[in-house]
């Protein structure tokens, strides 16, 4: 059985038929080929799935492809305007950036909470990016990424 489901992503409509129980993370990558959300955990425990879904983060292997219907999905792909977004050129020229698995997930992270506090503490930034594992570079980097975007800029 499949059900077709309307959603934009990255700005551009798109109508699938699905089997019901596929993930948000699966039609993402194997559907519409956007593979910069990353495929980790499976159980929403390391963030390298996160999307924007109506503009608040979320995990997308913890969401059903179905339960996105009618919403607006930002991926990392749809993150720059034909320029890299300010967040990304932070964590290349900061360092924050090693393997590059977790990348995406913490971009998206980052660019959420911006969008929504453009000046935030340090101590919101950790809160921020907590769902978001990373085993390279020891979040101090990630951290000063994002708060070189800041309105106050670090």
């Amino acid at each position: 059985m499949k059900v077709t489901i309307e959603i934009k992503v990255n700005g551009e409509d798109h109508r699938l038929e699905i089997k019901p129980n596929r993930t948000l993370t699966d039609v993402l990558r194997d559907d519409l080929g956007l593979k910069g959300t990353k495929k980790g955990c499976g159980e929403g425990k390391c963030g390298s799935c996160t999307v924007l879904m109506d503009g608040r983060p979320v995990n997308s292997c913890l969401i059903l492809a179905p339960q996105a219907a009618g919403t607006q999905i930002t991926t990392i792909e749809g993150v720059s305007n034909g320029e890299a977004h300010p967040v990304q050129v932070a964590f290349v020229e900061k360092g924050a950036i090693q393997c590059g698995y977790c990348t995406p997930g913490m971009i998206i992270a980052a660019k959420a909470l911006l969008d929504s506090k453009p000046d935030p503490r340090e101590d919101e930034i950790k809160t921020a990016i907590a769902g978001n594992l990373c085993r390279c570079t020891g979040y101090n980097k990630i951290v000063e990424a994002i708060q070189a975007c800041s309105v106050s800029g670090g």
